[in-house]
């Protein structure tokens, strides 16, 4: 395998204030990794770093060996999808042409999504459980309903590189886990790499690959979960989170109070 998203000494924040301090990591092809923390650690700070819309004060950041940090939107958005907390502030477009909006990094001036575009789009909303909904006023949906088209449109972005800032947050338990194993299955069978912000320790190791635990703006350790023992889980985890005992749970781990 090889590193589709590579990350070396990236310092970066909100002005001028500083928030990322020397952060590490690389991604491989078809490995979804978890950036885990406490609430202002850095984590959407990094995710928004990486795709752009922070600057990066130093260091620098490539994805499949192409330097991202001085390319312009459309360039980048072939490289890497984002996917926010919260749904976009999208007006007057019916879902499935938000969808659509996925293909626009691979059009080229004035062209429009054709019939394939429109057919891999509906496609795409079948697989999520969302096909009765394409033709309904995004801006009228739920906060749940618009993730999941957002996450929609990002598949058919068809980016090397996934970033996700807490995509889950606004999601139902049944809809969460979905979200996830889709997200993770495409990542595999398609060779893309994964980085997703996530809350919830439970559900990173329930899907992901490899836990990034970050503190104080930057990558504290990296933990791999395959073959990983349950001490070793329970001792990185305890320094973000206190007192936790991990326990074994359908062949992978679970996290609760100690």
């Amino acid at each position: 395998m090889s590193a589709l998203l590579f990350v070396e000494g990236l310092s970066g924040g909100y002005g001028q204030k500083s928030i990322l301090r020397d952060v590490n990591l690389s991604v491989e092809a078809g490995e979804f990794c978890a950036l885990l923390g406490l609430n202002g650690c850095g984590k959407t700070t990094l995710i928004k770093s990486i795709c752009g819309l922070l600057p990066i004060r130093q260091g620098r950041c490539t994805v499949a060996g192409e330097d991202c940090v001085h390319l312009n939107e459309r360039q980048r958005a072939r490289l890497m999808s984002y996917i926010p907390q919260r749904g976009s502030l999208i007006q007057g477009k019916t879902v499935l042409d938000v969808v659509l909006m996925g293909f626009n990094a691979h059009l080229h001036l004035l062209e429009s999504p054709g019939a394939a575009h429109r057919q891999k789009a509906i496609e795409t909303l079948e697989r999520l459980g969302l096909p009765e909904i394409a033709g309904r006023d995004y801006a009228l949906l739920s906060e749940g309903q618009k993730q999941l088209v957002i996450l929609a449109r990002a598949l058919v972005q068809n980016a090397p590189v996934m970033l996700m800032d807490e995509p889950d947050s606004a999601l139902d338990f049944v809809n969460r886990s979905m979200v996830l194993e889709k997200v993770r299955d495409t990542l595999r069978s398609q060779g893309r790499a994964g980085l997703i912000s996530l809350h919830d320790p439970n559900f990173a190791m329930a899907y992901c690959n490899r836990l990034l635990l970050m503190r104080d703006g930057g990558i504290l350790l990296e933990l791999p979960l395959q073959n990983a023992s349950r001490e070793a889980v329970e001792t990185a985890l305890s320094q973000i989170y206190g007192n936790i005992r991990i326990l074994r749970h359908e062949g992978g781990f679970a996290m609760v109070r100690g």
